[in-house]
Order: structure tokens, then sequence, then C-alpha cells
């Protein structure tokens, strides 16, 4: 059986729009009108949600083959958070009466959409587990082995993309102190290699981080 080519389906699938976006650059913000179905083609993405006060909490990050903004799919009126390129993007975006016919029509499509829905709520709870129970060093190598995409189809890419402590703070739910305390300690046991403002290579070895009671 042949493997169903998501992207490949999606460029011959009808006329989308497709965007690309600087690092740093705004996809969509928070209370913005939600009308619109996103596929990461290439890059990264960052979704985070903002308390009235202020306060930044970053909810997912996101890669190549991924979906975003399917709230609009449930009458969503308006986007519960904003996206964030955290590297170079392309992205395609599917309206959402497009998206409902592809849906509707096309199994092959139907299927690997529910797939990528049934995967995100388990990382949901997975999440909510890491935050509850584990410790903040392990949340933290939790989050570099996600974003170099250990645990996804095919190999990981290891290179984590330049990302600053004070955003990874807010995806551990700690202080920028705290993190850069143990990715000081993960850089001298040998379980990542990085330097300043540069990418992180995340090596296998930190996988006894998270498996390590």
């Amino acid at each position: 059986m042949t493997t169903f080519d998501l992207g490949a389906f999606l460029r011959k699938a009808g006329k989308h729009t497709i965007r690309r976006y600087r690092t740093g650059a705004t996809i969509f913000s928070q209370g913005d009108d939600c009308a619109d179905v996103f596929y990461i083609q290439s890059g990264r993405v960052k979704l985070s949600v903002t308390s009235k006060v202020g306060r930044e909490a970053v909810v997912a990050t996101l890669g190549p083959g991924d979906f975003f903004g399917e709230g609009c799919l449930t009458g969503q009126p308006l986007r519960m958070g904003s996206a964030t390129a955290t590297s170079s993007c392309a992205i395609r975006i599917v309206a959402k009466a497009q998206m409902g016919r592809l849906l509707h029509k096309q199994h092959a499509m139907s299927d690997r959409f529910i797939v990528h829905l049934l995967s995100r709520n388990v990382r949901i709870e997975a999440d909510l587990i890491d935050q509850l129970f584990n410790s903040t060093e392990k949340r933290l190598a939790r989050q570099l082995l996600l974003l170099a995409r250990y645990g996804k189809r095919g190999k990981p890419d290891r290179i984590v993309a330049a990302i600053s402590h004070a955003t990874l703070a807010k995806m551990v739910g700690t202080t920028r102190s705290r993190v850069t305390l143990f990715l000081n300690k993960f850089k001298k046991l040998g379980f990542i290699d990085y330097k300043s403002s540069s990418p992180v290579v995340v090596n296998n070895s930190l996988l006894s981080v998270v498996l390590h009671d």
C-alpha cells in the first residue's frame, strides 16, 4: 500500500494560498477572525495563549506536516491563541469551506486529519501529565526531544533551531534562569551540544533524563 502524500494532495486539490513567514513573524493573533486551516509545508510554528494580565504560555510547537487553526471547523469565531513562526516557514492556507469539502469527499485526507487530531489530543494529555508530575529538569528534556521530532516517523532532526531561553521557559513552565541552569547541565553531561544563540544539537542520551524515575 502506498503512503498518502498529504502535501502533494493539497497542491493538487485546488487553489490554496501559500504564504512564507520569516522567523518571529505573526501568522495570526489571539482574537483574530477564525476562518482558515493552516498546513505547515516547511519550518516551525509556535502556538501560544496570552492571559488578560499579559502572561504568555506556549501550548504547542509544530513542524512540517502539522495542521493548526482547525478550530474554525467547529464553529470557533475567533482565534483563542496566537501562531508565530519560530523559523522561516512556508504555510498552506485552506479556507474553512474548502477544508470541509476535502474532508467530506476525500477519505485518505480525512483519515490523515483524524490521525492528526488524535495525535494532538494525546500530546495535550501528555503535556498535562508532564506539568503535574515531572520535575523542571525532566520537562525541559522532554521539550527538547519534542522539538527535535523524536517519536515522529523517520529519523529525528536532532538539531533544534535556535530558540531563546525565555521561550523554553514559557514552554516548560519555569524561569529563564532555571532553563539556563539545566541546559548547561545537559551540555556538561554530553546530552546536548550548543552555544549561545546557536541551534541545539540533541543527542540520544538525553532520553535517559526522561526515562529515569
